[in-house]
């Protein structure tokens, strides 16, 4: 799922400047990633011509940038940052199970419509959370940026939701035929494991946790903006 963890407008702690600097690092190296996707996602569909899958011209960076935010659960659990640990945890690896679990290992992941979806939405999704990290770090969020953070998602969520469970339901055939990472009885360590279960089990938890997400994400907005405009207006 698209990753919106709850945040603040300023900084509710000190840092020190080591970690800090850190985290500006890190949430500006993110900007890049998800900013060069975008232009590749735009540059591929633009050219007219498309000799090569997207995959295969997208993967490196998505690979790269997307299993980098596997640091934010430690960044959560060591409370650098002031985000849920256990929400953190299932954004994180939802997405990495995405790539890693579905668009690497197989062919049919990578060939669904909802891959240029997902990758659409993820990328802007991420330009504008990661910006915002790093100007809030340095308490510099113009109000822009903020309404941004607390608009798009209204639309790029659902987006985002529907390209991963596209991508999840072309892979899940071809994991089913192939019995890929799938173990069976008997074995020596008289174990079974269904990957094939296990993704379907993976679309299943979208039912009750995208509802849950989405309208705490309509919470905050409502917080936020509405909040701040109304303070603004007194």
């Amino acid at each position: 799922m698209a990753g919106q963890t709850k945040s603040k407008s300023k900084p509710n702690r000190e840092l020190s400047s080591l970690t800090k600097g850190y985290l500006i690092s890190y949430n500006l190296a993110q900007v890049f990633g998800w900013s060069y996707l975008l232009y590749l996602l735009s540059k591929y569909y633009l050219a007219g011509t498309k000799e090569v899958p997207l995959w295969d011209v997208v993967k490196p960076i998505v690979v790269i940038f997307q299993n980098a935010a596997l640091l934010e659960i430690l960044h959560a659990a060591t409370n650098i940052v002031p985000s849920n640990v256990i929400i953190t945890v299932f954004q994180v690896f939802s997405r990495v199970i995405v790539v890693c679990g579905v668009l690497l290992p197989t062919p049919t992941g990578p060939a669904s419509p909802g891959l240029p979806l997902a990758l659409l939405a993820w990328s802007i999704t991420e330009v504008i959370r990661y910006l915002y990290y790093a100007l809030n770090l340095l308490g510099a969020v113009p109000y822009i940026l903020l309404w941004c953070r607390y608009t798009f998602f209204i639309a790029l969520y659902p987006i985002g939701v529907t390209g991963e469970l596209l991508c999840f339901y072309a892979a899940q055939a071809f994991v089913a035929n192939k019995k890929m990472w799938t173990l069976e009885m008997p074995n020596k360590i008289n174990f079974t494991f269904s990957y094939h279960y296990f993704l379907l089990f993976m679309m299943f938890l979208y039912i009750p946790l995208f509802p849950q997400m989405y309208l705490h994400m309509f919470a905050q907005r409502r917080k936020i903006i509405s909040g701040g405009s109304s303070k603004k207006t007194k």
